[in-house]
């Protein structure tokens, strides 16, 4: 599947050429498929009857679609407090679900060890190389697309995985484009990570957005995006919440990690043209609803 790349409405774009990768497109709602398919296909050709992973929900959600479409058994640990939304969404595609621990970083420590218990495979979200080739896909498509090389291309980050892929391909192809990276303030481990040039674990993980909600770093991860990443911004949760209703104005339902690459561009413009990845659309609805009328 080819995800749309979109001129941004006239709304976000102020005058100048803003272009959305909508990878919220998907039938999951999110990018993270692209990733579980190769690995989870992967493990089932090196034995695996189970893979247990670690998710905040999209990439639960991925992995239990891709187990599914591999026929191995899936099993999901995600934190207590983790999305209703996307607990639904994982529970659709067939996966064993495990609450555990007060964010992912707890969780994923719990999965492992089941995993290891029961000499399953572990799917470490942001641990697998494939997973970068999968999300340089995303690349690929949008210059594929674009009338004209970027100015700049702004990725939100979690684990760092997606900005790796398409950053990947980004420096190969437009490198004279900015490469920018975005996290939350209130989980800043990879941004640390990325100015200390190696992995700084945080102990700050409070952000609504939780794509975005990682504490513990994965040196991987941050060896890769320290070579790729040439800016990287922070944005406050009052910032992520006025990018949501900014694009929920524009007619777009976006999680708050998918409106972070929209917050740096409305505090500073960028290079254009620019082009924001809108990474998903699975927010819990009153969340939702207290953003566009409250704030987060």
């Amino acid at each position: 599947m080819t995800t749309p790349l979109e001129p941004a409405p006239a709304s976000l774009a102020d005058g100048r050429p803003l272009w959305l990768k909508r990878e919220d497109g998907h039938q999951l709602g999110a990018f993270k498929w692209r990733a579980a398919l190769p690995v989870v296909s992967r493990f089932r050709d090196d034995g695996a009857r189970t893979v247990v992973t670690a998710s905040t929900g999209n990439h639960g959600a991925a992995t239990a679609w891709a187990a599914r479409r591999a026929g191995v058994r899936c099993v999901v640990f995600v934190p207590q407090r983790a999305s209703a939304a996307k607990v639904a969404l994982i529970e659709a595609q067939g996966a064993e679900l495990r609450h555990v621990g007060a964010d992912v970083d707890e969780a994923k420590e719990a999965a492992r060890a089941f995993a290891e218990e029961r000499d399953a495979f572990f799917f470490e979200d942001g641990a697998e190389p494939a997973q970068f080739e999968g999300y340089e896909t995303i690349g690929h498509e949008l210059l594929d697309a674009i009338p004209g090389p970027p100015g700049a291309v702004v990725v939100p980050v979690g684990n760092g995985a997606l900005a790796i892929g398409i950053f990947r391909a980004v420096a190969e192809r437009a490198p004279g484009a900015l490469r920018v990276a975005v996290a939350a303030a209130e989980a800043p481990a990879m941004y640390e990570s990325w100015r200390a040039g190696g992995p700084v674990d945080s102990e700050r993980c409070a952000t609504f957005a939780d794509g975005l909600a990682v504490r513990v770093a994965i040196p991987l991860a941050v060896a890769e995006l320290n070579s790729l990443v040439q800016r990287f911004d922070i944005v406050s949760e009052a910032e992520l919440a006025a990018a949501v209703r900014e694009y929920a104005a524009a007619g777009v339902r976006v999680e708050g990690a998918a409106a972070a690459a929209l917050a740096v561009e409305t505090r500073e413009a960028l290079p254009r043209p620019a082009v924001l990845i809108v990474t998903g659309r699975n927010i819990d609805d009153p969340l939702y609803e207290r953003i566009l009328t409250d704030g987060p």
